[in-house]
């Protein structure tokens, strides 16, 4: 069933298309009511309003929380039209039927994105009005249109030009759909703030609101549909709120699952660093005073497994550092035995226009490798509020995020030798990775370099077993890093026989003591962080 729009609320805090939607409106003969700001900014365009307290015979007060709450406002919204009871009720007390709303809501999430915001501030910023208004014409689409997103403007009045003033059912249906997702979002993130001002960690009921960004091509697999949707800003700089620069293919699900770990990687060292992602674990990882060689060691690290990996910088990306990475095969992998090179994305804080420019043009692959520009790394900005969120069937298992890295003060030595300032550099390299590798994990650092990774095996002695393998000769003189602790001396032992100098591990097993001596005997010195990073 069409339903002619006669009669239109407008009211927005977006004025982003309002005057133009509400022109078009008013062309078409509909009566537009609006309120405070939105009246302004439409009369002064020229188009025809009514005031919302000429229809409530109530002025707006309480500096604007009381306006839209009214029964002239919400009958005229919610009156079914077929039912003989309620045109009587809109007759006897001179209620309008209203045919469409356009409310968009106040702006809680950018309110409370803001730098010092009060909760007063924040608190003004919950809308009431809007919701109640756009609940109530959701409801009663079968006769209401409810318009939310300027984005909608257009179809609105595309449809309204093609069959005299009328919508269809189909799109208010649509419609309302989404502002039903629209208010479930907006309460989400009120309730998020609230919790975290109680501080709550674990509320009663939690409702992540997340927006929709883009379908993607699929997801894991290409008989999975996928989407990818946002998280509200909170001001810190992620995958998330990463921007892709212009050119380059659609990113993909997997690709973003890379690049979001190959960034938090990358994001934990303030000094310059890259990292070199494969299927969701480091390949390749180093810091160093030049971004140039920091980027270069990483890219050694595994030239074979870095062939359509994700690289991740933490720092801007000039032309030096583009061409050193579109050279990366011809400079060092070919020697190293790669067959080729090639990436899927590089993500950075910043890229100059010439470092674009020769990412696009020097090699033929640059055409397609994605590239994300998140804006300078604030480790101050980090949200400690956000879940870390795993699916089951029937559920979800939230967690806080693990924002522990390396820790100076907790630290203890319970060997006999203990490790020199250069290997406690390496120590740290090496348990910041292995924190950022899939359980169980060893990772080998040599130079401020990974030399070699063992990531997800069932048990830790065959991830020590691979990583020894990829490190070779390397390995002698490596500091290790294990994300969980040793309940057994074996990796000790097999350390020993690869050339081990030091390792990093959490301690607190029943065998400690066995480990120490183990360690002890083959002269490794150990350091216990008392804290692991299971990561599943």
């Amino acid at each position: 069933m069409d339903v002619k729009i006669k009669t239109a609320l407008v009211s927005v805090s977006d004025k982003t298309g309002v005057v133009e939607f509400a022109k078009q409106l008013s062309s078409m003969g509909v009566r537009i009511i609006s309120t405070g700001g939105t009246a302004k900014k439409i009369s002064d365009a020229g188009v025809e309003v009514a005031s919302i307290d000429s229809v409530t015979g109530f002025p707006e007060m309480m500096d604007g929380r009381v306006k839209t709450l009214h029964p002239k406002i919400h009958g005229g919204l919610l009156a079914l039209r077929e039912k003989a009871d309620h045109a009587a009720a809109l007759k006897e007390h001179s209620i309008e039927p209203i045919d469409l709303v356009c409310v968009n809501l106040y702006p809680f999430e950018q309110t409370i994105a803001k730098p010092g915001c009060a909760f007063e501030d924040a608190i003004e910023n919950i809308d009431i009005g809007g919701p109640s208004m756009v609940r109530s014409a959701a409801k009663n689409h079968k006769y209401v249109t409810v318009v939310t997103n300027p984005d909608q403007y257009d179809k609105v009045i595309e449809e309204m030009k093609a069959n005299n003033g009328a919508v269809s059912e189909e799109l208010r249906t649509d419609c309302a759909r989404v502002a039903f997702g629209l208010t479930a979002s907006y309460d989400a993130a009120i309730s998020k703030y609230l919790n975290g001002q109680a501080g709550v960690r674990f509320p009663e009921r939690v409702s992540i609101a997340l927006a929709k960004e883009n379908d993607l091509r699929y997801g894991e697999n290409p008989h999975q549909d996928a989407a990818f949707y946002k998280l509200g800003a909170s001001g810190e700089m992620s995958t998330g709120s990463g921007k892709l620069l212009e050119g380059g293919v659609g990113i993909s699900f997997n690709n973003l699952l890379d690049t979001n770990a190959a960034f938090e990687l990358v994001k934990e060292f303030s000094e310059p660093a890259a990292v070199v992602v494969k299927h969701l674990n480091p390949c390749g990882c180093a810091v160093d005073d030049d971004i140039c060689v920091a980027y270069e060691k990483a890219y050694l690290g595994d030239v074979v497994s870095a062939f359509g990996s994700i690289i991740a910088l933490n720092r801007k990306v000039d032309k030096d550092i583009a061409t050193v990475i579109m050279e990366s095969y011809s400079r060092f992998g070919k020697a190293k035995g790669a067959s080729g090179f090639f990436a899927e994305v590089i993500i950075a804080p910043e890229f100059d226009a010439d470092a674009v420019e020769t990412i696009r043009t020097l090699k033929g692959w640059g055409q397609r490798v994605r590239l994300m520009e998140t804006g300078p790394i604030d480790r101050a900005k980090i949200d400690t509020g956000e879940f870390d969120v795993r699916c089951i069937v029937g559920g979800m298992l939230l967690q806080r995020r693990d924002l522990v890295a390396w820790e100076p003060d907790v630290l203890t030595y319970p060997t006999k030798a203990k490790p020199t300032e250069k290997q406690l550099e390496d120590l740290r390299i090496a348990w910041i990775t292995a924190k950022h590798v899939k359980s169980n994990t060893i990772t080998l650092v040599k130079d401020k370099r990974i030399v070699g990774v063992g990531a997800g095996q069932m048990n830790r002695v065959e991830s020590g077993l691979i990583a020894f393998k990829q490190a070779g000769d390397e390995a002698k003189g490596c500091a290790m890093g294990s994300d969980a602790f040793f309940p057994f001396p074996d990796n000790v032992v097999n350390a020993s026989k690869a050339g081990i100098a030091c390792i990093v591990q959490p301690g607190g097993s029943k065998k400690d003591d066995e480990v120490i001596a183990a360690a002890d005997e083959a002269g490794i010195a150990m350091v216990f962080t008392g804290k692991r990073h299971f990561k599943h």
